[in-house]
């Protein structure tokens, strides 16, 4: 009697155990975005069906490489740096990704992993000089193999990042290293992909260093536009180089 007594104690132990284990499980997945369904077959809270499970490339400008461009003040003391604007503008952006329920990775800017890369959409994250001039820019490859894909990400980019940061557009200063941007290059002709200058250090330095989230969330909100359009549209058609 007392032996079936134990093992229906380890039983209820075991189940109770169970059922904790998975509580928690569940509830770290919603936290951190990895659009876990409900019961009702429901995606979480804060996850946008689009985006579900999406495969996102975001490169961190200037990371693994050197510092970018340096703002300095009159003494020479730095003041900031371009990649460690970048950074923190990507990993914040990634995070709002992912509890969108995007898997993302944050590359370094001449990364291993651009060679071939396939991902429903790149993009390169990047600041402007220290120049007393505000604005951002964007821009696609020049010589992209789905134009129509590419021009939907970079309208995207256009609608969304300035309502999140109220900067103004200056398309005037696209140059050819961004409409030729290396790593457009390399990574999978399929994959659609752009670079963006988040606003100038000098006249925008206050929003990129001490607002990045605004940054951030403009970043998001343009590829979260991109993807569901994409899904709304259906699979890009090649064109013949």
């Amino acid at each position: 009697m007392r032996h079936d007594a134990l093992n229906q104690l380890s039983r209820i132990f075991l189940i109770v155990l169970l059922v904790t284990v998975g509580s928690i499980v569940l509830l770290m997945a919603r936290t951190v975005g990895f659009g876990v369904p409900d019961a009702s077959g429901l995606l979480p809270q804060g996850v946008v069906r689009a985006a579900w499970n999406g495969q996102v490339a975001l490169i961190s400008g200037h990371a693994g490489n050197d510092s970018g461009a340096v703002c300095e003040d009159a003494a020479g003391n730095v003041l900031v740096t371009e990649a460690s604007i970048n950074a923190a503008v990507a990993e914040q952006a990634a995070g709002r990704l992912r509890r969108a329920g995007a898997d993302v990775t944050i590359l370094d800017e001449y990364d291993d992993r651009l060679q071939g890369l396939k991902a429903d959409v790149l993009v390169s994250i990047h600041a402007d000089s220290c120049i007393d001039v505000s604005g951002y820019k964007a821009a696609v490859h020049a010589y992209s193999l789905i134009p129509e894909t590419s021009a939907q990400l970079l309208a995207c980019i256009d609608q969304a990042y300035p309502a999140a940061t109220g900067l103004p557009h200056h398309p005037d200063t696209v140059t050819h290293n961004m409409t030729e941007y290396h790593a457009f290059k390399r990574i999978d002709s399929q994959t659609p992909a752009a670079i963006i200058e988040l606003g100038f250090m000098g006249g925008d330095q206050t929003l990129l260093v001490d607002n990045p989230e605004l940054a951030a969330k403009g970043v998001a909100d343009s590829i979260l536009c991109f993807l569901e359009s994409e899904s709304a549209a259906g699979p890009a058609t090649e064109v013949a180089p």
